[in-house]
């Protein structure tokens, strides 16, 4: 059984990978498997193989990231993530929110 700080601690990250995804892809276009290691690397959590590309493709879908092909040299086409100027909006309020929230403790 989960204790009531594991469960804030799944409702922070894993709940809202969509935040943390638009705030690395605000930095840089990323495919998916480097959104996964660097999410890890930066914020200290490892979200699930699908779990990840779901967001993605979610995000995506309702426009607030955009494909593009980019080619890497000696490897596979790759298919890169960058945000769009909705999906900016949405992480600049969703960065507020949390902060007007945290200030209430």
């Amino acid at each position: 059984m989960r204790t009531p700080l594991q469960r804030l601690k799944d409702s922070i990250t894993k709940d809202n990978l969509w935040l943390y995804i638009l705030a690395l892809l605000s930095e840089r276009d990323m495919y998916p498997y480097e959104i996964r290691r660097e999410i890890e690397k930066n914020f200290e959590f490892k979200p699930g193989n699908v779990t990840a590309y779901l967001v993605i493709r979610k995000l995506e879908r309702d426009n607030y990231v955009m494909q593009s092909e980019k080619m890497v040299k000696g490897g596979p086409e790759r298919k890169y993530y960058k945000i769009t100027e909705k999906g900016l909006n949405e992480l600049e309020q969703g960065k507020t929110e949390i902060k007007n929230w945290s200030t209430k403790f």
